[in-house]
């Protein structure tokens, strides 16, 4: 497919025919399909330095390009922009494009180095919620979408094993085993109940708290596995304790100060709003102390860029995280805050918040269970990560075109029966070079080698913007053209060469579709 990296070195020569200064165009998809295929403002940014204007620049360049392989035509719009038309033959080498790279497809290496990027990291302490599940599904698919443009991702889980909270924690489980209220602001769930009575089935324990806490982390892990959420490292906060933060203050060197009896950490001098304290007069080390020493560690491994995936609440973790970054010295543009907003969770569109097994809040592990891993993968990533989602149970499961996820599959599997119905009439053909893919002249044909040959742009632009909703809005995109394509165009039929050409274009769909709902971590059945 004709694309920037073909046409700017063709407009470069152009300006240089022209006698006009070298400029590196930048091009864009116009926004009306009649603009053409590509378009660029380069005569825009050369009005003023060579006193001429846009039009009149553009149509020099024009003028000077000559004929342009795979472009048909090319022409002046508006205040001087200049559209490109990619030939209609052309586009049938997107087909074979697609099927010759098959999983590859829509992949690059745009991108190196290693990147570690955090999320979940929920407290051993009680059972994954729904915020919890958004951020699964946003981690899981921007680590994705990093590896799917070059990064070398490591999928990181930390916990909180070690200070007040784990107390708490082991006070409260003690207090249940015993037939006690757990302390007022200890942990009063019922799944602390369950927990106990789990152990105490197994036979009991000599560490109750330790016992209850590799239960609850166990939980957590097997909700993730649910969720097609898998880490490469988890790491626990007691592998912080004593050396790790020793060593972390110890390298932040002047920027630690004593004062009231407890160790401080001067962040003010760094953008935060106020001091933060390491050691508290107690000596005990908190949380930030283990937060600088956790992100100490994570450079000694070799990382060139942290991101952490947060929810909103954390707002106030980004000005921290950054003023430890400057004290040790990193430069803050390695480290990387990504944010999502909360979920409303609605039924047939009331509300729900309490749980009908617990009485309490529902659990990611209900949501599961109710709605099925693809569902709430699909609509947490469907919405950008900057607004609340309300997630109505109903909704999400109607097996209609209105439920987005369900049009999404339900075009997978239409189109592996398309190729099903193909193998069954004997056509099976085993060479895309063999096929004359310039037959697919249609408007639908032509339209949907269009969105299909947009993909890895897509791709690309959802991993720079950390944004995973392009790809599911992609993927709607691509299934009403996919629709309007085979309602148009019958794909086996008497013209064996049509229907060969035919059978490609719908193999190019699928692994295009394949290949985007992946990156969702979404199943692309090939039967409903």
């Amino acid at each position: 497919m004709i694309g920037p990296e073909q046409l700017a070195p063709v407009v470069r020569d152009a300006l240089d025919r022209a006698g006009l200064p070298d400029r590196a165009p930048t091009f864009e998809r116009p926004r009306q399909r009649e603009h053409g295929d590509w378009s660029t403002n380069v005569a825009l940014t050369l009005a003023k330095p060579v006193g001429r204007s846009p039009r009149d620049i553009a149509q020099a360049i024009i003028d000077h390009l000559g004929t342009v392989d795979g472009v048909h035509e090319i022409d002046v719009a508006g205040p001087g922009f200049i559209n490109f038309h990619v030939a209609r033959d052309a586009l049938g080498d997107v087909v074979r494009q697609i099927v010759t790279a098959g999983a590859e497809w829509g992949r690059s290496q745009r991108a190196s180095g290693a990147v570690n990027v955090e999320f979940v990291s929920a407290n051993p302490t009680g059972p994954l919620h729904m915020g919890h599940g958004r951020q699964a599904a946003v981690g899981d698919a921007l680590a994705n979408l990093l590896e799917a443009v070059g990064w070398d991702v490591t999928r990181e889980y930390y916990f909180n094993d070690a200070g007040r909270q784990m107390r708490l924690f082991s006070d409260s489980v003690t207090a249940v085993s015993r037939g006690e209220e757990p302390p007022e602001d200890g942990y009063h769930g019922a799944y602390i109940s369950d927990v106990v009575d789990e152990i105490e089935r197994d036979g009991g324990t000599d560490d109750l708290g330790e016992a209850a806490y590799e239960r609850i982390l166990g939980r957590i892990t097997g909700t993730l596995d649910a969720m097609r959420v898998h880490f490469d490292v988890f790491f626990g906060e007691r592998a912080l304790h004593p050396d790790g933060v020793a060593k972390a203050l110890a390298a932040l060197g002047d920027h630690v100060y004593t004062a009231d009896g407890a160790t401080w950490l001067r962040t003010t001098s760094f953008g935060d709003d106020k001091d933060r304290v390491l050691i508290r007069s107690d000596g005990e080390p908190t949380y930030f102390a283990a937060d600088c020493a956790y992100m100490a560690d994570k450079f000694s491994r070799g990382f060139d860029r942290l991101i952490y995936v947060l929810g909103s609440d954390h707002h106030g973790y980004i000005k921290r995280l950054e003023a430890i970054a400057d004290a040790f010295g990193y430069d803050r543009d390695r480290i990387e805050i990504v944010m999502h907003q909360f979920v409303n969770l609605f039924r047939g569109g009331a509300p729900v918040r309490m749980s009908k097994r617990t009485g309490e809040m529902v659990t990611f592990d209900e949501l599961l269970e109710e709605v099925g891993t693809d569902a709430a993968r699909y609509t947490f990533l469907r919405y950008s990560r900057d607004v609340p989602i309300d997630f109505d149970l109903e909704a999400v499961v109607q097996a209609d075109r209105a439920n987005p996820v369900y049009y999404v599959q339900y075009s997978s599997a239409r189109i592996a029966g398309i190729m099903r119905t193909a193998h069954e009439a004997g056509l099976q053909p085993s060479n895309i070079d063999d096929a004359d893919l310039a037959l697919l002249d249609t408007d639908a044909e032509q339209e949907l080698i269009r969105v299909l040959s947009t993909y890895p742009e897509v791709v690309a632009l959802a991993a720079d913007e950390r944004a995973p909703q392009r790809i599911a809005r992609y993927a709607e995109r691509l299934a009403e053209h996919f629709h309007r394509f085979y309602t148009e165009c019958q794909v086996v039929g008497d013209d064996r060469d049509l229907s060969t050409a035919r059978y490609w274009l719908v193999v190019a769909a699928r692994q295009t579709l394949v290949n985007a709902l992946g990156l969702l971590g979404v199943t692309a059945p090939e039967r409903m």
